[in-house]
């Protein structure tokens, strides 16, 4: 073994014995007695439907700690985490400036439907490091802060119908659960049920990365269109990076047309960097969506955009959105200890860095085997693909069949003790909690594992 892990610090993966072993499964037995008791309590036993694990092997893990890089499950067995809360943990589980600042805040009161101090505080944090939004308002959540962000271009354009695109996935408000990603093509459908038809006909989808459909889109339904939605770089399907010159593209369209241009980051905002794919593309967007690591763990989302389309939001304007958690203290405080840490020179050089070089190992790895895999990745979030395709940019170029090598994979890697979402059209995330020693760990283990997968 010794030998094995000097071959994976020194980039000599190619040398390292094949191990087609597979693990013993481990034990899910609490796990698996708390699902039977879930079932008659939820649909499907869980309260998301991915979490069913119904894409992968086994029963779901019911996790009862996190710290760091870990989680815990309640049979006591350890993982190491890329799943991160599906994201929003960019400093690791439990950590403590963020435990502490919520702790601090909380002996005052968790919640009042008011006005704090705590909201100003974490507005500016936001505003002064980001040059895409003059102003905000907060939510509960990223769905919501679609939902919002919809509304306000239906409002301040005076037109009904939005674009989107086959693949991005924007929450699950009826007028975009249409052709979505995420936990949707998890489980081969393209729309959900209770969707009235007539939501539905306001969104037009289309595919990814085709500029002559976008084109055709605009000509036939011109001057009918408020708003065209993407998320800043598709992250719920797959990964589906998109070129540069797309979504310049998408940008002169919109504004050639009148059409507002909203860049969905919930998954993106704060992950590939302070100000998101915005800045990664050098692309303004008219609306940006944000969620997840606002909060640093907590519910919250919000949207921005320029001080003259904000003011169409009620009390100022006629486009009404409310919640009595939004802004709530909790939340708040939260964002402002994990944003603080974001701010920092260099976290996001350090953090990208070492996503690079984890994912790089793991490439020189299955190109030395020559299997036919291939790790996408932007900043510090990745996606194990079963392809030999070197881009991936629509979800037609997804093969379904390849989900049945993920299903093995994911296995293999719970049985190793590395966690991954439940599902191969899930993005990984690395924290700024894993260390080099965990990587490496970490990179064995998906070693031994793709050895598995690739010998069946």
């Amino acid at each position: 073994m010794l030998e094995q892990l000097k071959k994976i610090f020194t980039g000599n993966e190619d040398e390292i014995p094949v191990n087609t072993h597979t693990k013993p499964d481990i034990s899910r037995e609490k796990s698996a007695a708390l699902y039977e008791k879930s079932k008659k309590y939820f649909p499907g036993g869980v309260n998301s439907p991915v979490r069913a694990f119904k894409s992968v092997y086994g029963t779901p893990l019911f996790i009862q700690k996190g710290d760091g890089c870990f989680i815990w499950d309640a049979d006591d067995n350890q993982f190491i985490d890329f799943c991160a809360s599906w994201g929003p943990l960019i400093l690791g589980h439990n950590h403590a400036k963020i435990r502490e600042k919520v702790a601090e805040v909380m002996q005052n009161g968790m919640s009042f439907g008011a006005p704090t101090a705590l909201e100003n505080e974490l507005a500016e944090l936001i505003i002064k490091n980001n040059r895409f939004v003059e102003k905000i308002r907060f939510t509960s959540s990223g769905t919501e802060a679609v939902m919002s962000a919809i509304r306000l271009a239906r409002g301040y354009t005076g037109r009904d119908k939005i674009v989107k695109f086959e693949g991005c996935y924007h929450g699950h408000s009826d007028s975009l659960l249409v052709k979505a990603g995420s936990g949707l093509v998890t489980f081969g459908e393209t729309s959900s049920a209770g969707v009235p038809k007539a939501f539905a006909e306001e969104t037009i989808v289309i595919g990814l990365n085709d500029q002559t459909a976008l084109t055709q889109v605009f000509e036939q339904f011109k001057d009918q269109i408020a708003a065209v939605i993407i998320e800043g770089i598709p992250a719920n399907n797959g990964l589906l990076i998109q070129d540069k010159t797309y979504i310049e593209f998408l940008r002169e369209i919109c504004t050639a047309n009148g059409t507002l241009l909203i860049f969905d980051e919930v998954i993106t905002g704060f992950r590939v960097g302070f100000e998101g794919a915005a800045a990664y593309y050098g692309i303004t967007p008219d609306i940006v969506t944000y969620g997840k690591i606002i909060g640093g763990g907590l519910p919250v989302g919000m949207y921005g955009a320029s001080a003259e389309i904000m003011g169409h939001i009620s009390p100022d304007g006629g486009v009404y959105q409310a919640g009595t958690l939004s802004g709530n203290p909790v939340a708040m405080a939260a964002g402002i200890a994990t944003l603080t840490e974001l701010s920092k020179s260099g976290f996001y050089k350090d953090l990208n860095a070492k996503a690079q070089e984890f994912v790089e190992s793991i490439q020189r790895f299955a190109s030395a085997r020559n299997y036919k895999f291939k790790v996408f990745t932007v900043g510090s979030v990745f996606w194990f693909a079963f392809t030999d395709k070197d881009k991936i940019q629509t979800a037609a170029d997804i093969d379904p069949a390849s989900m049945d090598k993920f299903k093995v994979l994911h296995r293999e890697l719970l049985n190793r003790g590395i966690y991954l979402g439940p599902s191969g059209y899930e993005v990984g995330f690395v924290s700024a909690a894993h260390s080099k020693i965990e990587l490496e760990k970490a990179k064995r283990a998906i070693f031994e594992a793709l050895d598995v997968v690739f010998a069946k």
